[in-house]
């Protein structure tokens, strides 16, 4: 082709680059006209084909309507992919290995009153509550009202409870898991704000191999515990407890037993029967959901007191946590029910404080807690990182109860409550019977299924749902696939190098005129010269 159009502009009196640009604009509309005429996508072929203007407008209003709804529905499924729907599956699978749950229990009683009196009356001697010469005719109904300043005091000057509580070794007479003895460092013990010293069998914990849990498999057993308890009820604080029995629960190992909220209460007298089944809920990680597993500053250290234990995340301890904290930055006190959850984090700080207990009769932290609760931007301000979490596993409990015990084993539950380190009743030698009926209680918890039903979120539309429903739309309405953008590319790049050969063109033009100028002006001078 150039060496055609050199050969005409030689014959006739034409500037050879003039003709050379004409026919490469020309080809740039035959580019985009080849483009047109060829591509897969609907509409553009009927433009480019189209003899007469009327049919041309067709074409183009048919065309740019089809786009326009298409690009409707494509940015609508845009749309509800970026609100990340998800929905729940549902299975029932058999769970293998079986990981026995964590079992906690509690005396209903928080102290026994050997220990608790001498200790409250020195608190009332201290503080002049009480005559200290005339300590004889002492009753406690009379100083009832001073009982949660003791502890509040106690609990405010870093002084341990636990000499109040009822031990292990005082309640626990026997303990079995799939028939092989259990000893006393298979239980952690925690604290309870309402039943004090509680104790925790088969809790994750730090520096354990396998983390200390055990397996409802082992041994070839099909998963038992077996406890027996005596609750020593002659030893409860009159006036404080207005029964007689344990509290006990069933929960995840990696859990904080909350027994305050979801203990399940057990009366002496019977041998009962917890069977258990399980049920595991898996939550979306973001954007997909809030959920979380990260662990705040406060809640760590409120764990920290529970020995080894390694537990994990709970929203509602985080909001306990962060009522808390609100309540220490308005009151300078924490609600002194919650006192297992006394740390306080300081407002826009990494900073913990183990903060003091308010007085009981301080209204301050009622009403700090009733303000962040109403009140929406309080508590979107202090607490948005107590989310779901990402995982829970909760237990269904089936109870069932018989009388119990047998004659046969009251000399054994003698000896054990003879040999412990609570004080007897003052009628024991005559009455023993009756006392054992009224505090022996024996549990056993047990697996009802092997089956373990499982909750899951899945994603409701993913990356590949969203691009077929793209993908589907786009050819549907205008005809557009991945081809088409490949034929799109490829008529970008041909016009992208006609106008880099235009470019070369048109600054070899400039360099010829330059130079057409420069002889011109140097024979200009070379005449002026001569002349």
């Amino acid at each position: 082709m150039t060496d055609t159009i050199q050969h005409v502009a030689t014959v006739f009196p034409v500037n050879h680059d003039s003709l050379l640009a004409g026919i490469k604009r020309q080809r740039r509309r035959s580019i985009i006209r080849d483009f047109a005429l060829n591509t897969s996508t609907h509409g553009l072929p009927g433009i480019a084909r189209s003899q007469s203007v009327h049919n041309r407008v067709f074409w183009s209003v048919s065309t740019a309507v089809f786009t326009g709804v298409m690009v409707y529905f494509v940015a609508q499924s845009i749309s509800n992919y970026f609100q990340y729907p998800k929905q729940t599956s549902i299975d029932v699978i058999v769970e293998w290995p079986i990981v026995f749950p964590a079992v906690s229990f509690c005396n209903y009683s928080p102290v026994r009153q050997d220990r608790f009196f001498q200790a409250f009356l020195e608190y009332l001697s201290a503080f002049n509550l009480i005559d200290t010469t005339n300590n004889t005719n002492f009753t406690l109904s009379n100083y009832v009202i001073y009982i949660h300043d003791f502890y509040q005091w106690k609990i405010n000057q870093n002084k341990s409870m636990y000499d109040l509580y009822f031990p292990l070794s005082s309640m626990l007479m026997s303990c079995f898991f799939n028939g092989v003895p259990c000893v006393s460092t298979d239980f952690i013990s925690f604290e309870s704000p309402l039943y004090g010293g509680c104790y925790t069998f088969n809790a994750k914990r730090k520096n354990l191999p396998n983390s200390g849990i055990r397996y409802s498999n082992e041994g070839g057993r099909d998963g038992i515990l077996e406890l027996r308890l005596y609750v020593h009820s002659h030893q409860y604080v009159p006036n404080t407890s207005d029964a007689v029995g344990i509290m006990i629960m069933v929960h995840d190992n990696t859990q904080l037993p909350l027994i305050d909220i979801a203990g399940m209460a057990l009366e002496p007298g019977r041998k009962h029967k917890l069977s258990f089944t399980r049920k595991k809920s898996y939550f979306l990680s973001p954007p997909y959901t809030q959920c979380t597993n990260q662990i705040p500053l406060a809640m760590q250290a409120m764990f920290n007191l529970f020995q080894d234990a390694d537990y994990a995340y709970s929203q509602l301890i985080c909001f306990t946590n962060c009522i808390q904290a609100y309540t220490y930055h308005v009151c300078g006190c924490v609600n002194p029910n919650q006192w297992l959850a006394r740390f306080a984090v300081l407002f826009g700080t990494d900073i913990v404080v183990d903060a003091p207990l308010c007085n009981m009769t301080d209204a301050c932290f009622t009403e700090a807690a009733d303000r962040l609760m109403k009140t929406y931007a309080i508590w979107s301000m202090w607490c948005p990182y107590c989310q779901q979490e990402c995982n829970t596993t909760t237990f269904g409990i089936t109870l069932s109860s018989m009388s119990a015990p047998r004659e046969w084993m009251m000399n054994s539950i003698r000896d054990f409550v003879e040999a412990s380190s609570v004080p007897l009743p003052s009628d024991w030698s005559t009455a023993w019977h009756s006392h054992i009926q009224s505090n022996y209680i024996a549990i056993d918890i047990v697996r009802g299924s092997i089956q373990l039903e499982q909750l899951t979120q899945v994603a409701s539309l993913s990356g590949v749902d969203l691009l077929s429903n793209v993908g589907g739309l786009s050819g549907l309405w205008i005809g557009i696939s991945f081809l088409s953008l490949m034929e799109l590319a490829e008529m970008l790049y041909r016009l992208f190098r006609s106008n880099i050969h235009q470019i070369h063109i048109k600054i070899r033009q400039n360099t010829q005129v330059t130079q057409f100028s420069n002889v011109n002006n140097h024979n200009w001078k070379n005449t002026n010269a001569f002349n």
